[in-house]
């Protein structure tokens, strides 16, 4: 059972997620393309498309790994934000909030989860040690 703050962090990662996801789709199609009708760069939600699934699901492992794989998207909006101007550069300021958000409120959303694998790890290694020790 989660608490009340877990299931918001739950839905601030989700939310963001999404968010993230048309940010991208939109930047690049219709609000700074790179090009004039649009860019390949579009393809840069595949990734994004991946966890979402899992993400949806509440599956923790896939959470895990989507707060690394985000960071990718980190570095992105920071070289854009930094090089790009106009839209372009707010855009990738939207998009390193979105990717903050996403990356604390799934750290948030796992704690629990974390503190809890910690506390079985150390019962198993405990009884593990004990047994031997007989």
């Amino acid at each position: 059972m989660e608490s009340p703050a877990q299931r918001n962090f739950y839905i601030g990662a989700v939310a963001s997620l999404v968010a993230l996801i048309v940010l991208c789709v939109a930047w690049e199609t219709v609000l700074a393309p790179l090009r004039p009708n649009g860019s390949w760069l579009v393809l840069k939600v595949i990734p994004l498309l991946l966890p979402l699934r899992g993400i949806l699901k509440r599956d923790i492992y896939t959470l895990q790994w989507s707060s690394m794989l985000i960071l990718i998207y980190l570095a992105e909006g920071s070289v854009r934000a930094y090089t790009d101007t106009g839209v372009s550069a707010w855009l990738a300021y939207a998009e390193i909030t979105l990717v903050g958000i996403f990356f604390l409120c799934s750290l948030l959303y796992l704690r629990p989860y974390k503190k809890a694998a910690k506390t079985l790890a150390k019962q198993v290694i405990k009884k593990a040690s004990e047994s031997i020790n007989e």
